[in-house]
């Protein structure tokens, strides 16, 4: 029996990337088969991707662009990735929706709470594309929104390390990892774990858990709904 009703998967952009680059095709469709095994269970799937394959934000290049500019781009971005995943989630045999808080109706469907609520008691899978829609927040930011929203049970943070840690594991070898953390410790202790908006906006709303674990095995994600306790929960 799944631990969850109702979950927002988070995927790192990063993850679905070649070694930090473009598409790994492979990668998207372990993903993908995950996804559709795990809607075998009942569960009810919503997504939001990150596009640091794509596009990084204001870093690099971008850090001469006008910052409204860079975000617009990373929001084309999470569209990108959001049909990619919608393809691979089809090819499954699941249905897929891909829901933008930007309209771009030749490729995506508008974002409203009645539609998505919809799609999710009707089974189907939602992918919420370009973020909340405007500049200068995250998707991070719009995993938290939408989570609140569709009244997730948790938000699955899968990424490309293991859990949360009191500083970057891959600088710092003596790092030491947190399994439990409340939203006002992460803020306290300014822990990267979603940015600030977004642990504020959980917070607020009281979402149940944030569970933070490694996708370098998309079976992980299968793993945490029935309840394994790998990586990090955070919580009210």
């Amino acid at each position: 029996m799944p631990k969850y009703k109702r979950v927002l998967i988070k995927l790192s952009g990063e993850a679905l990337g070649d070694h930090g680059r473009l598409f790994d095709f492979e990668q998207i469709n372990r993903v993908a088969s995950v996804i559709a095994r795990l809607h075998e269970t009942g569960t009810q799937i919503a997504l939001v991707i990150g596009a640091g394959n794509i596009w990084r934000g204001r870093q690099g290049p971008a850090a001469q662009m006008a910052a409204v500019s860079a975000d617009h781009m990373g929001m084309l971005g999470t569209a990108i990735n959001s049909i990619a995943m919608q393809d691979a989630i089809m090819h499954h045999g699941v249905s897929a929706h891909v829901l933008s808080a930007v309209d771009m109706n030749r490729f995506c469907e508008p974002y409203s709470y009645p539609l998505a609520i919809r799609y999710l008691e009707q089974g189907d899978v939602v992918i919420f594309a370009c973020g909340t829609g405007n500049p200068f927040f995250s998707t991070d930011t719009a995993a938290a929104l939408r989570s609140v929203e569709i009244a997730a049970d948790a938000i699955l943070l899968a990424k490309n390390v293991d859990g949360v840690y009191d500083s970057d594991p891959r600088l710092n070898p003596d790092a030491k990892f947190m399994p439990d953390l409340t939203y006002q410790e992460v803020m306290e202790r300014d822990l990267k774990v979603m940015d600030a908006a977004a642990i504020t906006i959980c917070r607020d709303n009281k979402v149940p858990s944030i569970r933070v674990f490694a996708l370098d095995d998309p079976e992980n994600i299968l793993k945490v709904i029935d309840g394994d306790q790998m990586g990090t929960t955070v919580h009210p």
